[in-house]
């Protein structure tokens, strides 16, 4: 009996510090060194800014915001970036599933000096979840969203998940 107790008492403590909601896990993970920008901003139709998807190619075939540059995280090249996009002034918009990649590959561009970049908040699975749409490969709709692995995906409520196992 006492250990089925310990069970339970672990079982439920751990359920306990699992977070919530997508702000429990931004604040868990993130420092905040990025602004946000929360998917209802982008989606007006006057915001204009370049927008980089810090996901890695697999991630980004499968689906990702429209004409969204896919710069990865694992291999990040800063140096590629700002030949690119030598303008450090413009509105840049980083993204990945939910905003954490995102933030390191943020604040990546703003210590190469770049003056106004912005993180997405809740990433490409806040965009899926409040009905907006995402595109292929081949630059077509689609609900299929790349969820990283299995535990992330549960952040995902709308939309075809997609990980390998």
């Amino acid at each position: 009996m006492k250990y089925i107790l310990i069970l339970l008492f672990t079982f439920f403590s751990a359920e306990a510090i699992a977070q919530k909601n997508i702000d429990d896990l931004l604040k868990q993970y993130n420092d905040n060194g990025v602004p946000y920008i929360t998917v209802e901003e982008l989606a007006m139709p006057k915001t204009e800014a370049i927008l980089f998807d810090s996901r890695e190619p697999k991630e980004y075939k499968v689906s990702h915001l429209k004409d969204a540059v896919c710069v990865g995280y694992d291999n990040f090249d800063i140096a590629s970036v700002e030949k690119q996009y030598p303008n450090k002034d413009e509105k840049i918009i980083v993204y990945c599933s939910l905003g954490i990649r995102s933030e390191t590959v943020g604040e990546k561009l703003k210590k190469a000096g770049y003056t106004n970049v912005y993180n997405l908040y809740g990433g490409i699975f806040e965009w899926k979840n409040k009905d907006f749409s995402i595109i292929d490969s081949e630059e077509k709709e689609t609900n299929k969203v790349h969820t990283f692995n299995k535990e992330w995906s549960k952040w995902l409520e709308k939309g075809d998940k997609i990980y390998e196992e």
